[in-house]
């Protein structure tokens, strides 16, 4: 009698990566929130949130600017969106999405609003700091001042259109540049 061998072993387990917890800041975490502009402390609760988060995620260095670029994301809603006409509804709050996002190496941020406006993003400096002299504050732009700021704390900072309207404006930090700035 003839034995047909199988190239298949039988009942033998794979080895599998280990999975890692959920609460393994390797795997990134989420939070969203939504605000309505018109609350008095949006921007307050924006910030406190931000950082309730970073902290809970072991992320205390990355904080302050987290909260800075947060107030001034939702200032700018608070102050200069106006809802599109269909998304508007006449007495309705107008909505503000903040997300925070993170992976092993950065943080994102997006803040969301109802106004498909684009933001006026800076694009450089126009005059240099040294032929300024004195008159430094001739080089502070009229508008713009707050993602001129979020520019300069970001790693990166853009923007997208909403899919119904509106849009979200992203920025990146880089997590082991703010632990460096940080700790020295």
């Amino acid at each position: 009698m003839e034995t047909q061998h199988s190239k298949r072993t039988a009942n033998v387990s794979t080895a599998a990566a280990p999975r890692r917890s959920v609460h393994d800041p390797a795997n990134g975490h989420f939070r969203a929130l939504t605000l309505f502009a018109e609350s008095p402390d949006c921007a307050k609760a924006a910030r406190d949130l931000a950082g309730s988060y970073l902290r809970t995620w072991g992320l205390g260095h990355a904080v302050d600017v987290t909260q800075l670029v947060v107030s001034e994301l939702v200032g700018n809603v608070v102050h200069h969106a106006v809802p599109d006409g269909c998304l508007a509804r006449p007495g309705a709050g107008r909505r503000i999405d903040v997300a925070l996002m993170t992976w092993p190496e950065v943080l994102v941020i997006g803040v969301s609003d109802e106004d498909s406006t684009p933001p006026e993003l800076a694009v450089g400096e126009f005059v240099s700091p040294e032929l300024a002299g004195d008159f430094s504050e001739a080089l502070l732009p009229d508008r713009g001042r707050g993602l001129l700021i979020i520019q300069r704390l970001s790693d990166a900072v853009w923007w997208s259109p909403g899919t119904n309207g509106g849009k979200t404006v992203w920025c990146r930090l880089d997590l082991d540049r703010l632990w460096v700035e940080n700790s020295a």
